[in-house]
């Protein structure tokens, strides 16, 4: 659509869905319409005629609907990209004589009428909680609440007429936009709920479905004591947000509360650390940021440790530094729902928090991310990806999606994303960019979260089952370190074996014991990070 259609058909639809043009039409019958209206859209149509000077030849004809000559654009569509170049490098020509190249000529104006069918936005359904307004991770409930579902008709004078379900497979039927549904106590695995509006339009919305878990915490009922563990997944839940991974995978944390490895604390003084880093004490005295003359080889091993003396001369600023990065770690877990301890202990694996490239070259910042490392985060977070993209290759490569480019396009791509947690800086006095290093802790929660939906995907291509459905909440995220560190391949194939030798559930226990001998390696890495 052109940009003078385009203008009007904004401002004519805004118009419909502030009620100022009355009466809707359907593109089915009346017992099945679709969310559609179609309006008459008048604009003026030019007519333009591209020439040759040479002998005034017409070449082809361009209509347009907006004032001005035509586009590059418009006359490649029209009359072909070789003749369109041509016109663009034509010089300009005042004399009329001897003129070479082409050039256009406007020939008439007419008004025009154009129908257009406009979508209309459907109706839906948020789900809540009556009296109780439980925050994570306990998500704890003094009392039983009510389940609340709330419709939403966007149309002007149309309204929710009901809201009806299943419930644990029992059928539910509401009146009107609210639907009130008593909670019971559920299985550990919780039950479904499927539930959609019914609206005056004459249509319903889309089927939504939520996972309700509802606990009883075996504690006496006294004042400030007791009541429900009560835990949603839904993509219309209007409650505290649940962890990403969670919702990705449809699988219910721990009851009551995660293990330490998987918190997210309140403040970032909770995930502080003391430990001896003898690679960090390296880095901080090659740097120069601390002096350990006075140790054997200037505190240094051949490796680039720190040795003994050169770790006690650093000790201090060792402590320091391994926790200078808390509050960002803290505030990217909150926005993107990455537990914030496991970023931590992946860090202090990775880089035992020095960011800058010195024990492999090409990987970069605290996660050590790798060009191969980004592929996750392109692959499988399309929003990042169609937001980076066009930055690096043009708009058009980047149109059909990762899976779309050229082996080279895609080296490109990943290799500009991963030098941007390069934070290597010579002329800073730290020896590395901070405000980078910053940047890059948010580039990590993106990778680990696409490795989390890449690991629900090899759930169900494994199972056919949600990954919520075969694995717990901790072992899935167990097999997601394992996809960072050893990439899809080695995991894939422990997960497929471990299923395929009817195992009834996919557990780390199991899977572990499966991963081929080029892969064993991430064992003891993930159960050192998830100690």
């Amino acid at each position: 659509m052109e940009w003078a259609k385009k203008t009007l058909f904004i401002a004519v639809y805004l118009l419909i869905m502030l009620g100022l043009i009355a009466g809707k039409e359907f593109n089915a019958s009346e017992e099945d319409p679709t969310r559609s209206t179609t309006i008459v859209v008048s604009y003026t149509e030019y007519e333009w005629w591209l020439i040759k000077w040479k002998d005034n030849t017409v070449l082809c004809q361009i209509l347009i609907d907006h004032e001005g000559l035509p586009t590059i654009e418009e006359v490649a569509e029209t009359c072909g990209p070789e003749l369109a170049l041509l016109w663009q490098n034509t010089p300009l020509c005042k004399s009329n004589q001897n003129c070479k190249g082409l050039y256009v000529h406007l020939t008439a104006e007419r008004p025009k009428q154009e129908e257009m069918i406009i979508e209309l936005p459907p109706a839906t359904v948020w789900i809540d909680l009556e009296g109780c307004d439980p925050i994570p991770p306990e998500n704890l409930c003094a009392s039983m609440p009510t389940l609340l579902l709330i419709g939403e008709e966007p149309l002007p004078e149309e309204n929710i007429t009901a809201i009806q379900g299943f419930y644990d497979g029992v059928h539910f039927y509401c009146s009107g936009e609210i639907c009130r549904l008593p909670l019971q106590p559920t299985p550990l695995e919780g039950v479904t709920v499927e539930f959609w509006a019914d609206s005056s339009y004459g249509d319903s919305s889309e089927h939504y479905y939520a996972r309700v878990r509802v606990i009883d915490t075996g504690v006496s009922q006294e004042p400030g004591r007791g009541g429900w563990y009560v835990d949603i997944i839904s993509s219309q839940w209007e409650g505290a947000p649940i962890g990403s991974c969670a919702a990705i995978w449809e699988a219910f944390p721990p009851i009551g509360a995660p293990p330490t490895w998987l918190t997210t604390p309140e403040r970032h003084e909770l995930i502080s650390s003391e430990e001896p880093y003898y690679y960090l004490a390296g880095r901080l005295i090659s740097q120069g940021l601390i002096d350990a003359s006075s140790c054997p080889s200037n505190g240094l091993l051949p490796n680039g440790y720190a040795n003994t003396c050169g770790l006690e001369s650093a000790r201090e600023l060792v402590e320091e530094w391994q926790n200078l990065f808390d509050a960002r770690i803290i505030e990217v877990s909150d926005d993107i729902g990455i537990p914030a301890q496991l970023m931590k202990n992946l860090f202090a694996e990775e880089s035992q928090f020095w960011p800058g490239v010195f024990r492999v070259p090409y990987e970069f910042g605290l996660g050590q991310i790798t060009d191969n490392g980004v592929d996750a985060v392109l692959l499988w977070n399309p929003g990042f990806y169609n937001q980076f993209c066009p930055l690096v290759l043009s708009e058009e490569t980047c149109e059909g999606g990762y899976l779309s480019l050229t082996e080279e396009q895609a080296a490109i791509l990943r290799g500009a994303l991963a030098v941007q947690a390069k934070v290597d800086c010579p002329e800073c006095p730290t020896g590395v960019d901070l405000n980078n290093t910053y940047y890059s802790v948010m580039l990590f929660a993106k990778t680990i979260q696409a490795n989390c939906v890449q690991i629900g995907s090899t759930v169900y291509n494994a199972t056919d089952l949600m990954a919520g459905e075969v694995s717990t909440y901790e072992d899935l995220w167990r097999f997601t370190v394992a996809n960072y560190h050893a990439g899809p391949g080695c995991v894939s194939f422990a997960i497929h074996s471990a299923w395929n030798n009817n195992s009834p559930i996919l557990t780390w226990e199991d899977v572990s014991t499966r991963f081929t001998v080029p892969c064993q390696g991430v064992v003891p890495y993930v159960n050192k990070i998830t100690q």
